[in-house]
């Protein structure tokens, strides 16, 4: 149980108004360490525990810089070299007692710990340690070790923004007015049409020692555990618009996967989307409206939250002048151009691409990067693509040549969003089945249109190329903590 004096006095700590006696001992973090003012009461007796960035020796006294996570910055930990344990060593784990003071070089740091005790909460073998202190390590060269790279300074802040920038996507759409819908990750669709799923069976079956009771079983259903087969989603959405058939706004924000056998920088196996769905919309400004609208707040939430932590991340790991980029995402409107228009550009530069241009072709990566830069780097929405590029459930236009789709291109990546009006005609809807994807599999889906159906529209934003976006991330694998792709699977 939480003491309510204790979290009272906490408060006072922080806000330089308690003074603390020998006998109240306070564990705080790195992060409200930095924030005390010593100069408005005295603390002492304060407990810090964190892992250890850099140490070093001056005199009578050692110098820990240490890190719990909680910030880019490191606390300075002083100590007297008598009371500095042989073991406390760089990447080792450390429990500093002593007090709080103002730094003799403020502009570095504002407080510094003086410490009457350190203690070695877990050891480290530095040598054998593969990232050495006040060393630079390049992406690729971190990349090899996914279990310990969460304790450097770059990944550090990377998780800080991933988590900052979750908790204002859920703030953007609960203020909207939208309902969160924890959509399955078992599914017995291809949402994208495009056969890249992976199957799920019992590992007995993978072994050959599955018993099926063949009497309880249909013949169709006998060899899958669920009686049909089974993959991991490749999105949310056909489960989001069955949630829009009874609330008008619906959201979701989980993990997708994708059987892509693509060893590039740009994909993922495993990746995580935030998609969305609006009912009683016949507009595509109004989907628009609500992608430009959730990726400004949480862009403009990130920079107020985690300033600090991009910079470091942007200033390291890519290029300074991204920071560019980043400002313009967030004060300027995004633009706006047709498909035709898109293709019309390209045409005048068509010697410039590898991949043929006309209309009717799907844009490739060089196209959409082209396009951003065509427009000084600032993301571009495309709309009103041909109907054969999309899939079956994206509104035909009036024209009967092209559909109400938009895809959003940015920076770095190329297209990090797409979306479109729901086709909610009937007899449309079953004539593209007939062409694209078996019917007999979505008989459910063609029923929301049946009863009670509604305009309605939606799209998917990939939260990893949002990241790669804000934070000017080459690689996508950098973009994600654990990353999952073909014969990758560490952890």
């Amino acid at each position: 149980m939480i003491c309510l004096s204790k979290v009272r006095q906490l408060r006072k700590l922080f806000l330089g108004g308690l003074n603390v006696t020998r006998s109240t001992l306070f564990s705080i973090d790195v992060k409200h360490a930095l924030l005390v003012d010593p100069e408005q009461s005295k603390h002492s007796n304060i407990t810090v525990k964190g892992w250890v960035r850099s140490v070093r020796t001056h005199k009578e006294s050692a110098f820990f810089h240490i890190n719990d996570g909680s910030s880019i910055s490191n606390l300075q930990v002083i100590v007297p070299l008598t009371k500095v344990p042989r073991n406390a060593t760089f990447g080792s784990c450390i429990e500093a007692v002593g007090s709080l003071v103002t730094s003799l070089l403020p502009l570095q740091q504002p407080v510094e710990l003086m410490a009457d005790k350190v203690t070695v909460i877990g050891e480290c073998n530095f040598r054998d340690y593969p990232f050495k202190a006040k060393k630079k390590h390049s992406l690729d060269y971190i990349r090899q070790y996914p279990h310990l790279r969460l304790r450097t300074l770059t990944f550090g802040a990377l998780m800080r923004i991933r988590s900052a920038a979750t908790r204002a996507i859920h703030e953007y759409f609960q203020r909207e007015g939208f309902c969160l819908v924890h959509t399955p990750i078992l599914t017995s669709n291809d949402c994208e049409g495009a056969g890249e799923v992976f199957k799920v069976e019992p590992i007995e079956k993978i072994q050959g020692t599955l018993k099926t009771d063949e009497k309880e079983r249909n013949e169709e259903g006998a060899a899958n555990f669920f009686g049909v087969p089974t993959f991991l989603t490749v999105s949310g959405q056909l489960h989001l618009e069955v949630a829009s058939g009874a609330f008008s706004k619906v959201y979701t924000f989980g993990p997708t996967f994708r059987a892509e056998n693509s060893r590039t920088r740009h994909h993922l196996s495993e990746f995580y989307m935030i998609e969305a769905e609006i009912s009683f919309t016949e507009t595509l400004e109004d989907i628009i409206k609500y992608i430009e609208g959730m990726l400004k707040f949480t862009s403009e939430e990130i920079l107020n939250t985690c300033s600090s932590d991009v910079q470091f991340f942007v200033k390291n790991s890519s290029d300074f002048k991204h920071l560019e980029i980043l400002e313009n995402f967030v004060t300027k409107t995004f633009l706006r151009m047709s498909y035709t228009e898109a293709i019309e550009i390209l045409t005048q530069n068509a010697n410039n691409f590898e991949n043929k241009v006309s209309w009717g072709i799907d844009l490739h990566k060089e196209h959409e990067q082209y396009l951003v830069r065509y427009c000084d780097n600032l993301p571009v929405f495309v709309t009103d693509y041909p109907l054969d590029v999309k899939p079956f459930y994206a509104k035909m236009n009036v024209n009967n040549k092209t559909v109400a789709a938009v895809d959003l291109l940015a920076p770095v990546v190329g297209e990090i969003c797409g979306g479109s009006l729901r086709e909610d005609c009937l007899d449309i809807l079953i004539r593209r089945l007939d062409q694209e994807v078996p019917k007999d599999n979505l008989n459910w889906y063609l029923d929301l249109r049946r009863f009670g159906s509604v305009p309605h529209g939606g799209f998917g934003i990939g939260f990893e190329r949002y990241l790669q976006v804000l934070l000017g991330i080459q690689n996508i694998k950098d973009a994600i903590i654990f990353p999952r792709s073909p014969n990758s699977c560490r952890l």
